[in-house]
């Protein structure tokens, strides 16, 4: 939401408010503030920070295979992050604070829709190495569901072992598919997480 939308939107909720005093205001509103107003609104304050995009960055999750997308509530819910669980299938998400989008059921349909939405400072959720070079190069923070960082200087090394694993694959070399997510897989997850967002809000803050 502009500052503009969200003055008007809080001067029609309050009787002592005029639009450009709202919009005079230096930034966003402090916690305090948006306590205050949330009540005017009658929405949570949680859902005030949602609604207001009081948190600028996003984290994008590659949802239809994801398997740590509890884990990317919680952490999106403690920092009042917005998150979007991009899908080729309808499936349940949070009412406040989660967005789904629904693609076809196309194969890169997710992939493309996340690679061409993605922007710098956003976060992807994602185990699709292509799909990570794609938000690297938009500027976003890539993470693996397995709290395994995507970087510039990694993703060159993991596209090429992709690549060789395919090899293998296509000649007939049983390589295997990926181990099942385990307790201590979601655990770095979360403490990676944790970390990047809080990485982000300080980038934001500066």
């Amino acid at each position: 939401m502009s500052k503009v939308a969200f003055a008007e939107t809080i001067s029609a909720a309050s009787d002592d408010l005029s639009a450009d005093t709202v919009f005079g205001w230096w930034g966003w509103p402090s916690l305090v503030s948006a306590s205050t107003i949330s009540v005017r609104l009658g929405v949570s304050r949680l859902d005030l920070r949602y609604r207001l995009g009081m948190s600028g960055a996003r984290i994008l999750v590659d949802g239809d295979a994801c398997p740590v997308k509890d884990e990317v509530y919680r952490v999106a819910a403690r920092y009042g992050f917005h998150v979007v669980v991009v899908a080729n299938m309808h499936m349940h998400v949070p009412s406040v604070g989660v967005e789904l989008v629904v693609v076809d059921a196309t194969p890169d349909a997710a992939d493309d829709w996340i690679a061409e939405s993605a922007r710098p400072g956003d976060m992807v959720v994602t185990a699709d190495i292509p799909l990570a070079a794609r938000c690297l190069k938009a500027g976003a923070h890539v993470l693996g569901t397995t709290g395994r960082p995507f970087t510039e200087n990694s993703i060159g090394d993991a596209l090429a072992g992709r690549e060789l694993s395919s090899h293998l694959r296509e000649i007939g070399v049983v390589t295997g598919g990926p181990h099942p997510i385990a307790a201590k897989d979601r655990s770095r997850f979360l403490s990676k997480l944790d970390e990047l967002v809080q990485r982000v809000r300080r980038n934001s803050a500066d």
